[in-house]
C-alpha cells in the first residue's frame, strides 16, 4: 500500500511539474509573439525536454537507490553466514526496541530467522522488502507519462483561443489544473489541502509571471 501511495505522489508530482514548466515556457513564448507555429513548437520542445529529462533523472536516480538495496542485502546476507549467532542477537534486540518484551523478542526472532533469515533481517533491519526492490524502468516510463499528461493541457489551452484569448485561457487551465494537483497530493500525504494548493498556485503564478514578462519584453525590443 506504501508503495502505491509513493508510485501516486511521484505521478502527482511530475504532472505538477510538467503543467508548470510547460506553462510558463509557452506563456512566455505567447508574451514575444503571437505567431501559433513558434508558439507550438516551443511547446513541443519544452514538452520532449521535460518528459526525458524526468524520465532519464528518475532512472539514474532509482538505479542508485536498488544497486543501494541490493549491496545492503548481499552484506547482510554475508553477515548471516559468517556470524548467524550475532546476527540473531542483533534482530532480538531491534524487535525489543520495538516494545517487544525481550522473551517474546528472542522468540520472534528464532522463528523469524527459521523461517526466512534474510527477509527478516531486510525487513526489520534494514526497512527493505526484498520482493519490492525499487525498478528504475518503472519509475522512467511513469515519469516520463506523468510530466506529459501535465504538459499536454499548458500546451492545448495556448494553441486552441485565439491571440487574445490565449494567455487568460491558459492562466485559468493551469490555475484549475494546480488546484487539483495540491488537493489530490495533500490527501495523499494526509497534509492540509489548503496550504498544497497555496504553494502550488502560487509557484505556477509566479513562473507564468516572470516568463510572460520576459517574453514580452524581449518581443517589444
Amino acid at each position: 500500500m506504501s508503495t502505491r501511495l509513493n508510485w501516486l505522489r511521484a505521478g502527482v508530482l511530475g504532472a505538477n511539474d510538467g503543467i508548470i514548466s510547460t506553462a510558463g515556457l509557452v506563456v512566455g513564448v505567447a508574451g514575444s509573439t503571437t505567431s501559433r507555429p513558434a508558439i507550438l513548437a516551443a511547446g513541443v520542445a519544452g514538452l520532449l525536454a521535460g518528459s526525458l529529462s524526468m524520465a532519464a533523472g528518475e532512472y539514474v536516480s532509482v538505479s542508485s537507490q536498488r544497486d543501494s538495496e541490493r549491496a545492503a542485502l548481499d552484506q547482510e546476507r554475508e553477515e548471516l553466514v559468517q556470524r548467524p549467532e550475532a546476527e540473531l542477537d542483533e534482530l532480538t534486540e531491534l524487535l525489543a526496541a520495538r516494545g517487544l518484551s525481550p522473551d517474546v523478542a528472542r522468540e520472534a526472532a528464532e522463528q523469524l530467522t527459521e523461517r526466512d533469515a534474510l527477509r527478516a533481517h531486510a525487513r526489520v533491519e534494514l526497512g527493505i522488502n526484498p520482493d519490492e526492490l525499487a525498478n528504475p524502468w518503472h519509475a522512467a516510463f511513469a515519469s516520463l507519462a506523468a510530466f506529459t499528461v501535465g504538459a499536454l493541457l499548458p500546451l492545448l489551452a495556448i494553441l486552441l483561443p485565439g491571440p487574445s484569448q490565449r494567455v487568460p485561457v491558459t492562466v485559468a487551465a493551469v490555475v484549475a489544473a494546480l488546484v487539483l494537483c495540491g488537493v489530490t497530493s495533500a490527501r495523499l500525504g494526509g497534509a492540509p489541502a489548503g496550504r498544497a494548493v497555496l504553494r502550488n498556485v502560487g509557484g505556477g503564478a509566479i513562473a507564468m509571471a516572470v516568463t510572460y514578462s520576459v517574453g514580452t519584453w524581449i518581443g517589444t525590443t
